[in-house]
């Protein structure tokens, strides 16, 4: 299979399986990613989800270029791709955090589909960078939307334009990642993240992500004014009773996400 899912304890993980290739999603491969997705916001279990690629050389090289689709670059563009790359770049449907778990590669739609998570925790061995130019194309799958809103101007076209790579040292520095570690500590790092979430409130996580991107363009007094349903859900459920309840009687809450 070249997408592995699995959910343990709320924690959900998706895995690109095609260490041979990279981790390069080709059609099928996008199309499992897309379903996953879907699956994932049905699922209220799901409290946080890893993204990641398999083996040690990459996250995901992007776009299989060698899988021979034979789509030619204004083809790819007008296909409707509402979520971006991977059906994770430019998702607005998903209330869950994504970690991205970068160990190794991160270019194309690799580093789209990174620039899509939440949280993003990388190998000291791993680079990021939209090489798409080098061969006549555009990184237009979240790359050239998502970049230039997420770090300054001179940074972000200096990658554009020349399709050149940074380290993870240089993604870090550039606010694009969260934490660089060796290779070997980077399920560790990845997993205390994931504790961090799971000890909050599932239901106050959701508001918060769904109240980021609806107000991301708004003003802050406009953001803060907003009632969104995840909102409401949050500030009336029985979890938001249980979490002052135990901070009070001090002890760890124990969390219903109802």
């Amino acid at each position: 299979m070249s997408v592995l899912y699995e959910v343990t304890n709320g924690v959900a993980r998706v895995t690109i399986n095609r260490p041979d290739r990279m981790n390069a999603v080709d059609q099928e491969t996008e199309a499992a990613l897309i379903r996953t997705w879907e699956q994932i916001e049905r699922d209220r279990s799901v409290r946080v989800v890893v993204l990641t690629g398999a083996g040690e050389r990459a996250f995901s090289a992007g776009a299989d270029v060698k899988s021979g689709s034979g789509s030619s670059g204004l083809e790819y563009w007008a296909a409707p791709r509402p979520g971006g790359f991977g059906g994770i770049a430019l998702r607005d449907t998903l209330d869950v955090p994504v970690i991205a778990r970068v160990n190794g590669y991160a270019l194309g739609g690799g580093f789209e589909m990174v620039l899509g998570c939440d949280i993003v925790v990388a190998a000291e061995h791993a680079s990021f960078g939209l090489p798409e130019p080098r061969i006549g194309r555009l990184a237009l799958d979240g790359g050239i939307a998502i970049l230039p809103r997420r770090i300054p101007h001179v940074w972000s076209m200096g990658m554009l334009l020349t399709g050149r790579r940074i380290s993870a040292a240089e993604a870090l520095r550039f606010g694009l990642v969260n934490e660089v570690v060796p290779g070997a500590a980077l399920d560790g790092a990845v997993e205390h993240w994931v504790n961090d979430i799971l000890a909050c409130a599932p239901l106050s996580v959701r508001a918060i992500k769904q109240m980021v991107r609806a107000g991301s363009r708004l003003t802050p007094q406009e953001a803060q004014a907003l009632r969104l349903p995840a909102l409401v859900e949050a500030l009336q459920s029985q979890d938001q009773d249980e979490g002052v309840r135990a901070f009070q009687e001090k002890r760890a809450p124990v969390w219903q996400g109802r």
